[in-house]
């Protein structure tokens, strides 16, 4: 049996805070699912249905249920007060390997990790400067996507204006605002960048508000970064008529005509090999794992063909393959970017 957090409270408590809260959950489970290894997920607020990275995640849940036979489940966060709850909760109920998706879980992970060390943790999209023994860190290089999609933005931006709208001021988020704008530099060193943050990753309405204040002073060409913020810029993208860009996953489908492409994290990838070594017997604690385009971690959205023409195409490509042979450093920070244009 594991060894439990000592509690100042009951578990009663426990159980009670989490599910009235606001809180969501769900199980998926066979008939005998007490012989299989249970994977949870716990989300960061902009919910598992985000249509972004949550709900990649999930994705990449779901994947190895079916192929692996494993149970899954997960719990939403509806305020960052929820994560510690949520994972407290998986902790208490024994699942072989408890996912926290997102930075901003971090540092409840950690913790966690202390109190329960018996428990088997990872945390997609940070790491720490000594990662507890019982944690993987999976990590991503979603500022080379980024700059891809900058490329494209750059390229075909007719005002030679485009917009960022970030999440948080946080360091993941930081990755694709830099990343992104290198490639709009790269493409157009004449094209001007807006950036904003929501200060949110679920308010739709202040994602389409950005955006059409964007759209207002020129911007023809909009890449969200922010979660299910994103689905209120594209909303604003189909309303105006513009080019929006995705995040995480294809978002083509929120506006066919209008998403010229979307810069992949595949997270869905991460959770399913984090997954599959646990099954196999080879999840190590206190490593971490990074997915890049060798690793078929990050890229652009295969329906980018729809929108954007094979001059464009072919020219993001070839800086494909300059990235693969090292040729080209991409900036994650304002530092990194500064020394970036210096070099164009």
């Amino acid at each position: 049996m594991k060894l439990k957090k000592i509690a100042t409270i009951a578990m009663a408590g426990i159980m009670t805070a989490s599910f009235l809260t606001g809180c969501g959950s769900n199980t998926e489970s066979k008939a005998d699912g007490a012989d299989k290894i249970t994977v949870a997920m716990v989300s960061d607020v902009a919910g598992i249905n985000d249509q972004s990275y949550n709900q990649s995640a999930w994705e990449g849940l779901e994947r190895a249920k079916k192929e692996l036979g494993i149970e899954i489940k997960y719990l939403e966060s509806k305020q960052d007060s929820d994560y510690a709850t949520n994972v407290e909760t998986l902790a208490d109920e024994e699942v072989d390997l408890i996912i926290g998706v997102g930075s901003k879980l971090s540092d409840t992970i950690k913790e966690a990790a202390k109190n329960y060390p018996d428990q088997k943790f990872a945390i997609i999209d940070e790491t720490y400067d000594e990662i507890p023994s019982n944690v993987k860190s999976v990590l991503f290089e979603s500022e080379q996507a980024s700059y891809l999609v900058g490329l494209i933005a750059g390229k075909m931006s007719e005002t030679k204006n485009v917009g960022f709208i970030g999440g948080l001021d946080i360091p993941v988020i930081n990755t694709f605002k830099y990343g992104y704008m290198a490639g709009v530099k790269a493409a157009d060193a004449n094209c001007e960048i807006q950036a904003q943050y929501a200060n949110s990753f679920n308010d739709q309405a202040k994602g389409k508000a950005i955006t059409n204040q964007m759209i207002s002073k020129g911007a023809d060409v909009v890449f969200t970064a922010a979660g299910d913020v994103g689905t209120g810029s594209m909303e604003a993208i189909k309303e105006a008529n513009k080019y929006g860009i995705g995040v995480d996953r294809d978002q083509s489908d929120l506006a066919p005509q209008n998403i010229l492409t979307s810069a992949i994290k595949r997270v869905d990838v991460g959770m399913y090999e984090t997954v599959k070594e646990l099954v196999e017997g080879k999840f190590q604690g206190g490593t971490s794992t990074t997915y890049g385009l060798e690793q078929n971690g990050i890229g652009i959205a295969d329906t980018t063909s729809n929108l954007v023409p094979q001059d464009v195409l072919d020219f993001v490509n070839e800086k494909i393959e300059e990235l693969k042979a090292g040729k080209i450093s991409v900036p994650k920070t304002e530092e990194e970017y500064n020394e970036f244009i210096k070099s164009l």
